[in-house]
């Protein structure tokens, strides 16, 4: 199986202060790429891994366009997309959102546009889906976010020492006002459900709609907890299935006393499929 991985890792932001930066997210981007090296042939020449300032929001869309298109012209057959960063919310302007926001990715290059986050300076899960849905039948995506969308699941647990929500607010007291007004949020597993049968990726979020992904610290180094208890557990069992794998993040995350429950979305044959495998 012909393979290409992206692995995004991203703690400091161009136009944010730095108390609104990350610790662990480029570790997160280059274990995951050594692990995708170690265990699944996904070569160093076939991945690309950027982290902080090489990360924009026009670096990250372009890698991915160019593996979606090596796909078009059945070069690729696997692709791996790894996102570690703060997650966001942004006014939907399509309305195809019930809350009237979508979700969106935080890249390098954020940028504030009236009480909002500028969209030119961010991935907004819409794009993802169009390129998702442009997939070749039988080429395997699989997604894995390290990110959190909502604040509203905040909890003390969350910000122990040594713990850091991935989660970015509007820039504004306005906007944030504006995201409060609206409760209902849908979860990142909508990304891939409307795509048809056969094209829709394999999607492992780092929580619920309403939780916080956790930049956390394990042995004295920093990583997104989702992304370490997946990486551990892959580590020791590379042919674990996918639905294994999740128990076994379930396991670490609870282990550790954190409150967010990671998500798989798949087919039920994806499921009992191992990690790299099409099911």
């Amino acid at each position: 199986m012909a393979a290409r991985a992206l692995c995004v890792g991203i703690n400091e932001f161009a136009n944010l202060p730095a108390a609104n930066w990350l610790h662990g997210c480029v570790n997160d981007a280059t274990d995951l790429a050594a692990l995708l090296k170690k265990h699944f042939g996904i070569t160093s020449r076939n991945t690309t891994v950027l982290t902080d300032a090489q990360a924009t929001k026009a670096a990250v869309m372009g890698a991915l366009g160019s593996m979606v298109e090596a796909a078009k012209q059945g070069k690729v057959d696997h692709i791996v997309f790894t996102f570690s960063s703060h997650g966001t919310q942004v006014p939907d302007t399509d309305g195809d959102e019930t809350d009237r926001l979508d979700e969106a990715f935080v890249t390098y290059d954020i940028a504030q546009k009236g009480d909002q986050w500028d969209t030119d300076t961010v991935i907004v899960d819409d794009e993802l889906h169009a390129l998702f849905a442009d997939v070749p039948q039988g080429v395997l995506v699989e997604v894995l976010l390290d990110t959190c969308h909502s604040g509203t699941g905040l909890r003390d647990l969350d910000i122990l020492l040594g713990r850091r929500p991935r989660f970015l607010p509007a820039p504004t007291p306005r906007g944030v006002a504006a995201a409060n007004a609206v409760a209902d949020q849908r979860g990142l597993a909508d990304l891939a459900k409307t795509i048809p049968a056969g094209r829709r990726p394999v999607l492992f979020a780092a929580c619920t709609s309403s939780q916080t992904a956790s930049d956390a610290t394990f042995e004295r180094r920093s990583n997104g907890a989702f992304t370490y208890f997946l990486a551990k557990a892959l580590d020791a069992n590379p042919a674990l299935t996918r639905s294994k794998l999740l128990t076994e993040i379930a396991a670490g995350l609870k282990g550790g006393s954190f409150t967010q429950r990671a998500q798989l979305e798949a087919s039920t044959k994806a499921k009992r499929a191992a990690f790299g495998a099409l099911g």
